[in-house]
């Protein structure tokens, strides 16, 4: 008898004088290389939204009254709660309304790209398994994690790049465009490094998602009850990121100092995140998972309840925070009553709000707000069984006596009811407000029925989004792009003269508003006819296609 030895295993290559960084800059490269069309959509997103308020912007300028009036709209407690401290309302300025109005929604809007895109270069790949493989390479321990950073930063640049060239050229003032654009991005990059903290914390990319964005809304939280407390911000306020980068007075009274304070908050992250990485053992996290039940609920069984496990804590605080800021909104209504002659005078908001009531106009356009969220959200969620399969999970899924049908009709039913509910929610919200606020103009029933008119087209974006995950998954990037578009149409086609066949394209106009006119269900009719073709091609489409397999 004779034996076989076995070769001993081959160690994974090293660079020549290779470090813990070893192979960053070739996996920024391969994350640039993967996430092109994403990093191209966030980059271009706020500068898009700069351009599209400055046209209205410079358009106020040449009405000083309509310009006082926004100031005064402005520093209302409600608005100050959606927008800032509000600097500059002496003599409003189109480089003042910018700062006050914008940084808020621009430091959002970088801050979940900043928090998506660390989590998903960092805990998310180790949970996959990816890393590790990764690792096994010619490369460092820390490199993925300083890699998924540079990129962030690289394109929180880019993005302050763009946006300094867009107010530069509307003719505002180049120091004060670039300080603001690097705030902004500063602010942004502390919650990317508050997002690599959470990565060390939770074993999931879930969790480490969740706790990031609930940082981020403690520090809206906190930033809305400070600058409400006193005229400028008290010192709450300084405890939030999101009010470094507005306390730097852009356009008004410009200074510097507090954009250090976003560096040394990144730097001291950075180290408490290095800190507790070297603390834990790789894929795992600082805090285990606590043992489930040997034995699920019976409440749990299904494809259904999995959907709703993974979707209910996303669905409860997206629900409750927008309600919140939608019935902070409906407050100010009966205000912007009082300004029915500056508003209805100004081109712009004559464009926006129509030749009818002011106040009802201005009640239409926040519930196409609130609609607008809810469109968002039901795409996320769609496009959360797109994630699934990536992750290898819908195979093991399918493998148990469930349907294609039935796992992709769990996931579209959550979703749809996800995004009803975000849209009701969203809508009460608002009309109660109106309501606390004493308005006669609209009713509660008006607002509510205004709202509820959206839920096809809202049925068309979630039909699409499952409609391309069944037949191109490599394409629900599109999805996206007809939300944006759909907000540059329901916002601003007549500014641009926009013609009738390319308003058509998108989903909201077809939808009819009881606050301004007579309601035609023909339409409504139509979008939920293209909601159905949409919903039966998603199935057709997944029953005739490979699933994915790692």
């Amino acid at each position: 008898m004779s034996a076989v030895t076995a070769a001993p295993p081959l160690a994974a290559p090293r660079a020549r004088g290779g470090t813990t960084l070893s192979g960053t800059w070739s996996l920024v490269r391969f994350i640039l290389r993967r996430d092109r069309v994403r990093l191209l959509v966030w980059s271009l997103a706020v500068p898009l939204l700069y351009l599209a308020s400055l046209a209205e912007y410079t358009t106020m300028a040449d009405d000083p009254e309509g310009m006082q009036a926004r100031a005064a709209l402005v520093q209302t407690p409600a608005m100050v709660s959606m927008t800032g401290p509000g600097y500059g309302t002496d003599h409003y300025t189109v480089g003042a309304a910018v700062s006050n109005e914008l940084v808020l929604w621009m430091v959002l809007t970088l801050a979940v790209m900043s928090i998506l895109q660390v989590v998903r270069h960092t805990r998310a790949e180790e949970e996959s398994s990816r890393a590790e493989l990764v690792r096994a390479a010619a490369v460092g321990r820390h490199a993925p994690v300083v890699s998924a950073l540079v990129v962030v930063l690289l394109v929180n640049l880019v993005v302050a790049a763009l946006s300094t060239a867009v107010l530069v050229g509307n003719g505002l003032k180049p120091v004060d465009s670039v300080a603001m654009s690097l705030g902004v991005a500063l602010s942004a990059m502390t919650f990317g490094a508050i997002a690599l903290v959470a990565a060390q914390v939770t074993e999931h990319s879930r969790g480490a998602t969740g706790l990031s964005m609930a940082a981020l809304g403690a520090a809206f939280t906190l930033r809305t009850i400070g600058d409400m407390q006193e005229q400028h911000g008290s010192w709450v306020s300084w405890l939030s990121p999101i009010a470094w980068a507005q306390q730097m007075r852009a356009y008004v009274d410009l200074r510097w100092w507090p954009a250090a304070l976003a560096v040394v908050a990144i730097a001291v992250l950075l180290v408490l995140a290095s800190a507790l990485a070297s603390r834990r053992d790789f894929g795992a996290g600082l805090v285990p998972d606590r043992p489930g039940r040997a034995d699920a609920l019976p409440s749990l069984r299904g494809p259904s309840a999995l959907v709703w496990v993974q979707q209910r804590m996303a669905l409860l605080w997206t629900a409750l925070g927008l309600a919140l800021m939608w019935f902070a909104t409906g407050t100010i209504v009966d205000q912007v009553g009082s300004m029915t002659e500056s508003l209805a005078d100004n081109p712009v908001y004559a464009s926006l709000l129509g030749s009818g009531e002011v106040t009802q106009a201005f009640v239409g356009i926040i519930v196409l707000y609130a609609a607008l969220g809810a469109a968002a959200y039901g795409i996320v969620a769609a496009l959360r069984a797109k994630s699934e399969e990536d992750a290898g999970r819908v195979e093991y899924a399918l493998a148990t006596p469930v349907s294609r049908g039935r796992w992709l009709g769990a996931h579209l039913g959550v979703t749809s009811a996800g995004t009803l509910v975000v849209l009701v929610t969203g809508v009460l919200g608002l009309a109660a407000g109106a309501v606390a606020a004493g308005t006669d103009e609209v009713t509660f029933g008006q607002v509510t029925e205004a709202g509820l008119l959206y839920l096809p087209a809202l049925a068309v974006f979630v039909g699409l989004a499952a409609a391309l995950f069944a037949w191109a998954p490599r394409a629900t990037s599109l999805v996206w792009l007809l939300l944006e578009y759909t907000i540059l149409v329901s916002l601003f086609a007549d500014l641009f003269h926009l013609p009738d066949w390319a308003r058509r394209i998108s989903p909201f106009w077809w939808v009819p508003d009881p606050l301004t006119g007579a309601v035609d269900l023909g339409p409504v009719a139509g979008l939920c006819a293209v909601a159905l073709v949409l919903v039966v091609l998603a199935f057709v489409g997944f029953r005739r296609r490979d699933v994915a397999t790692r």
